[in-house]
């Protein structure tokens, strides 16, 4: 698993899961949409990522395309992981109170935690 992703690093993360392999001017593209960083600032979080073996590079005739080596999904479970150890002592009711407390959760969101709890009970 790589070394943590920084929130710059995460945004060209998300563009690269949605679709890769790309070149750098691709995800300069993608991540331009919300943010304005240039291509310079893109190539720099890509050569990190890739030495955080995040990402991996292949040369592609003249240029370098892009791809994710930590699916989305491992990444949020470990981050997940992280937060509730960091914060709450390993344990998740104390997250799900303090949401809770903070009225944070919505009526939708109790009903998919109540949908969740009896899917895992049966």
């Amino acid at each position: 698993m790589p070394e943590r992703i920084s929130e710059a690093e995460l945004a060209v993360m998300e563009v690269l899961w949605d679709e890769a392999p790309l070149t750098a001017t691709d995800v300069a593209g993608r991540v331009a949409r919300q943010r304005e960083w240039s291509l310079a600032t893109v190539k720099t979080l890509l050569s990190r990522l890739v030495a955080k073996e995040a990402i991996s590079h292949h040369l592609d005739g003249r240029r370098f395309l892009y791809s994710p080596l930590v699916e989305r999904e491992t990444y949020v479970a470990r981050e997940s992981r992280r937060l509730v150890d960091r914060f709450f002592g390993g344990k998740l009711m104390p997250l799900v109170a303090h949401l809770a407390e903070q009225k944070s959760l919505s009526d939708d969101d109790i009903a998919e935690i109540e949908k969740l709890l009896r899917e895992m009970k049966s």
